[in-house]
């Protein structure tokens, strides 16, 4: 049975859902939001029930699964607001010394509130984020 990734672009309105969030969650949303539509020049999309992504690229992994998924995007989640980046956050280690209070994954970082991290060092990752990523396939490397 061929793999089908759960989390996909959605028709949920981005407002919508962010009526369900508390206060500084949705306002720190909005920041986001308007950050990353200048860099991306994308309109915000729901992916999932609770992902909001910029821009769209397919990838194909190394064991053949295809999917989309957004270039940047982030979820304003309740104990973090985890940014996504399409590309490995260690590539970054230099801005992510610069960037402030946070944590991260493999393509995630991960931020307490907005308040915590220097958004011009995060539109700096996010816009390098975003140009660079195409689309992928790793069943050929």
């Amino acid at each position: 049975m061929a793999y089908t990734p759960k989390t996909k672009v959605t028709d949920q309105n981005v407002d919508d859902f962010l009526a369900t969030v508390d206060d500084r969650r949705r306002e720190e949303a909005y920041r986001l939001i308007e950050m990353m539509r200048r860099v991306s020049g994308e309109p915000p999309r729901m992916w999932g029930p609770s992902m909001i992504g910029f821009g769209k690229y397919h990838y194909i992994s190394k064991s053949k699964c295809e999917a989309d998924w957004f270039k940047i995007g982030f979820s304003p989640r309740k104990a973090k607001i985890s940014l996504y980046l399409s590309c490995d956050a260690d590539e970054f280690a230099d801005e992510l010394a610069e960037l402030g209070k946070h944590s991260r994954g493999k393509g995630c970082i991960y931020a307490n509130k907005l308040d915590d991290i220097d958004m011009k060092v995060l539109e700096k990752i996010a816009t390098t984020a975003y140009k660079q990523t195409v689309d992928f396939d790793a069943s050929k490397s």
